[in-house]
């Protein structure tokens, strides 16, 4: 609920509004927040009589000199020096309360190299209690209108050779898409906030499931392929053109040895008798090429396994011979919902064969169509170079992946493999190879090496009075089956139950083995487990994860705080509530306790690769809520309570991966979860997921809106008569002051002082100001109105100078955060966000005038919002006439 107190609350200037606007009631604009009003201004001009009682004297320029702002002496300054960049820690806290030097990451992990961790950041230790965070449902915003289709494509019939059917390329149409995509770092605008309202709203909606996919770049597939097919054309697909751009940006750049003959081929001049999928998919159909995406492969490998999981990927209603386009259609999961993306079936060539992946048949296509396709919404293949198999499976399954190393496997492991199989989890598993002649070499035991098998069952025998723990493991080539302990003719079969034997075992050679845990640990490198969201599983059967998915970024200047070794920063990073409530009904370590997995995820950082940029270091951790503060959803942590509370649970480490993921367990009870690039101030877009047993709850932690304003008036007793002199020195014949004169007045003023840096007050600012206090709509101040301006200015500038803590005369962006609050304004932070990108410079630099004309806006769309809710619900509405009115002046 939006909270307003204004002090001798007194009527709202009628000048502010336009007087019909309490009528209008159609088609309207549901507000519940105010941050798009910051750039716009009521500022009708007309002129009046001079005011009785006040005499024009001096000029502003000679009357100037006899005001000031603050007790300091006047002394004539040039030009402010240059202002200073934002303030940073040069020390920083550990966990557990002491200092220690600022970490920074060893570097930028190159593509095909391991990730990069980042040294000295937090070390993990139980923590203490904590204040609780605040957290509030944001109030709906929406805005009706009709939608509108997209443009017929223009077709080009085929001729001797077939052309190209191009698909859309509006420019709005991709503004939109990019919009939707969340690009990293971008600043708050109307149309970004307008574009996130309506993609909540659709998603709210069901797009995004699996069955209403969201078209990427807004390419229709369907249509498009029926719009070929009736031009006789091939698809070529524009925004992913057979082009050196679709390549690379360095290594395979358009200047780069390695893209010298690259030709651009479909399947039908590849190959006679091409097709797209011979005889099901198989892990021989995936054959590396040049480009060093080996874990996108594996994760293609292991995707062959699962008929379903794969359907849901690569339809399978496609083919080069019925209804053939050139068009193929595939669908990835992409931060919490799927999205359709369509190719043309160019692909890029060397003397005749596929550059890139291929299947060892030779005329299957559908591997290296599938990896175009998600080259295409990572923006080019070089992009794919360097990665994670677990990236890969989340992208195929929407699942939430984790691994563990089984010569470091965890006491509990056999038991959270078991939860895995009965949750419909993926679990695939591994033997490390030494060098590249062991790369599917074969074991004494028939266990190959560098070969990905998948885990299919786990169960407890009695065996001669003791319980013996198995995993079953299937081999995809479907023959080489294990020869040791528990393979399908051991004779410690004979030694189990027969019923229990006859439901276990295969008497052929079907690839599917047993085998001892123990022997599965000593023998196989690593395990994947890749856990499915409740969507993805049709069956029943399954005891499935509860999903929670909770989306944020990070802005330099605002919510980019780093990690904790950056103190005076790290509590402004989002902060999310998480409430665990019931514990497992199975405790698998004989602890009580609610089991969940995290996983942060930093949002489009491949695409970013094209313009430089690379994965971001990032980490959590996890806080406990104290006693005294559990129950409130309305308060931003701040920095002391970080300074003096550890965190309970955090990240293993701080990485330069696509996602951070771990497994915890802790009691039922309320913590808050803090994501955060490793140094403050790193634009990105994140989305967090916590998989949990039983239901968790979580909400956004942050301020509630809230204005401490005091009333626009003044009584003449108020006003003496030397300001009544001054006055009517700079007002002139008119006895008012104009924002042209008000700025000349104020610049002059600003021009003497040292403590604070400025040129003066734009005229943009002057105006505004004139605007909140011109309650007559002449576009002028009278004397009454003048003397509240100049007090309101003496305020600022007294908060500006006491948050100014190091005397440079400036203010940055993050201490704009307390002055706010200092001047009576609690905001959440995506309202610091917006204030930030529209009043701080490159610097992250906030001058005297933007502070300022902030504050002067905050507290007109305040007192404009509280007239038009008298009733204070948090929402007004406004038809298109007033929200034009509001917009465009």
């Amino acid at each position: 609920m939006l909270s307003f107190q204004i002090r001798k609350m007194g009527t709202i200037a009628e000048g502010l509004l336009p007087s019909s606007l309490a009528s209008y009631r159609a088609n309207f604009v549901s507000w519940s927040s105010v941050p798009d009003l910051l750039t716009h201004r009521v500022f009708p001009g007309k002129s009046r009589r001079p005011r009785a009682g006040v005499s024009p004297s001096l000029p502003p320029q000679q009357a100037g000199s006899q005001l000031g702002l603050g007790s300091r002496p006047d002394s004539s300054t040039g030009r402010p020096s240059a202002q200073r960049g934002s303030a940073g820690p040069s020390r920083a806290p550990s966990a557990d309360g002491g200092t220690g030097p600022v970490g920074r990451p060893a570097g930028r992990r190159l593509a095909g190299r391991g990730p990069t961790r980042a040294p000295g950041a937090e070390q993990r230790r139980p923590g203490a209690a904590r204040p609780r965070p605040a957290g509030r449902r944001a109030l709906p915003a929406r805005v009706n209108h009709r939608p509108r289709r997209p443009p017929a494509l223009p077709l080009q019939r085929a001729g001797s050779w077939p052309r190209p059917c191009r698909a859309p390329h509006s420019t709005a149409a991709e503004t939109l898409a990019r919009s939707l995509g969340g690009s990293a770092g971008a600043a708050p605008t109307m149309a970004g906030i307008a574009a996130k309202l309506a993609k909540d709203r659709e998603a709210a909606e069901g797009l995004g499931s699996h069955e209403r996919a969201v078209k990427y770049l807004n390419q229709d597939y369907a249509e498009l392929r029926d719009q070929c097919l009736e031009a006789g054309a091939l698809f070529q697909d524009p925004s992913f053109p057979a082009l050196p751009s679709s390549l690379g940006f360095k290594e395979l750049g358009p200047y780069s040895g390695k893209t010298r003959g690259i030709e651009w081929k479909r399947p039908t001049e590849i190959c006679d008798n091409p097709q797209f999928i011979i005889g099901g998919a198989t892990r021989t159909d995936i054959c590396q090429g040049a480009l060093g995406d080996c874990w996108l492969l594996a994760a293609i490998a292991s995707l062959t396994l699962n008929e379903e999981v794969l359907a849901r990927v690569v339809p399978l209603d496609q083919s080069f011979q019925e209804n053939y386009a050139g068009i193929f259609r595939f669908q990835f999961w992409q931060y919490g919902e799927w999205v359709e993306v369509v190719v043309d079936d160019r692909l890029p060539t060397k003397d005749g064969e596929l550059l890139f992946v291929h299947s060892a048949e030779g005329s299957e296509f559908w591997s290296a169509l599938l990896e175009k396709a998600y080259a295409k919404i990572n923006g080019c293949y070089e992009a794919l170079s360097g990665g994670a198999t677990t990236e890969g499976f989340e992208d195929f399954t929407g699942g939430i992946a984790e691994w563990y190393e089984l010569r470091k496997a965890p006491p509990n492991l056999f038991k959270i493999i078991q939860k895995a199989l009965q949750k419909g989890s993926l679990l695939g598993c591994s033997i490390d190879i030494t060098s590249a002649a062991d790369s599917e070499a074969v074991t004494f035991q028939k266990l190959v090496k560098g070969h990905a098998y998948s885990v299919t069952g786990a169960e407890e025998v009695e065996s001669r009075g003791s319980l013996q723990k198995l995993i079953r493991i299937r081999n995809p080539w479907g023959e080489v089956e294990w020869t040791g302990q528990w393979n399908d003719n051991c004779p410690n079969w004979n030694t189990v139950d027969p019923e229990v034997r006859e439901s276990l075992t295969r008497r052929h050679e079907d690839g599917e083995f047993w085998m001892s845990f123990s022997d599965f640990l000593r023998h196989y490198s690593r395990l994947e487990i890749c856990n499915l969201t409740p969507d993805t599983l049709t069956s029943d059967s399954y005891k499935k994860w509860k999903l929670t998915k909770m989306d944020g970024n990070w802005r330099r200047g605002s919510t980019a705080g780093g990690c904790r070794n950056y103190p005076n920063t790290f509590w402004m990073n989002p902060q999310y509530l998480i409430k665990l409530e019931e514990e497992d009904e199975d405790q698998e370590d004989g602890e009580s306790g609610c089991t969940f997995l995290v996983g942060l995820i930093q949002k489009h950082r491949r695409r970013q690769r094209k313009m430089g940029e690379d994965m971001h270091t990032i980490g959590f951790g996890i806080y406990e809520v104290p006693e005294e503060l559990t129950g409130q959803t309305n308060i931003h942590l701040s920095k002391n309570f970080f300074l003096t509370h550890r965190a309970r649970e955090r990240s293993d480490t701080f990485i330069n991966l696509r996602e951070v993921l771990n497994r915890f367990k802790l009691p039922p009870g309320e913590y808050i979860l803090v994501p955060s690039t490793f140094e403050p101030n790193k634009d990105g877009d994140f989305c967090i997921r916590v998989f949990s047993e039983k239901k968790a709850d979580y909400q956004v932690v942050d301020d509630e809106i809230e204005a401490d304003l005091e009333e626009n008036d003044a009584s003449e007793d108020d006003i003496d008569d030397g300001f009544r002199r001054l006055f009517a020195q700079l007002a002139g014949e008119d006895a008012e002051i104009s924002a042209f004169e008000l700025q000349t007045i104020l610049r002059r003023v600003l021009a003497k002082r040292q403590d604070i840096k400025s040129d003066g007050f734009s005229i943009e600012t002057c105006k505004i100001m004139v605007d909140m206090l011109d309650s007559d709509g002449s576009g002028k101040l009278g004397l009454k109105e003048f003397y509240i301006l100049w007090t309101k200015i003496q305020k600022y500038q007294k908060i500006y100078r006491e948050i100014d803590v190091d005397r440079s005369g400036t203010m940055n962006s993050y201490e704009m955060r307390k002055a706010l609050e200092e001047a009576g304004f609690k905001l959440p932070c995506q309202l610091h966000q917006v204030i930030v990108a529209r009043f701080a410079d490159d610097q992250l630099i906030i001058d005297f005038d933007n502070f300022v004309r902030c504050l002067v806006r905050l507290e007109t769309l305040f007192r404009i919002f509280k007239q038009l809710d008298p009733e204070n619900t948090g929402t007004i509405e406004l038809d298109l006439i007033s929200w034009l009115c509001f917009s465009v002046l």
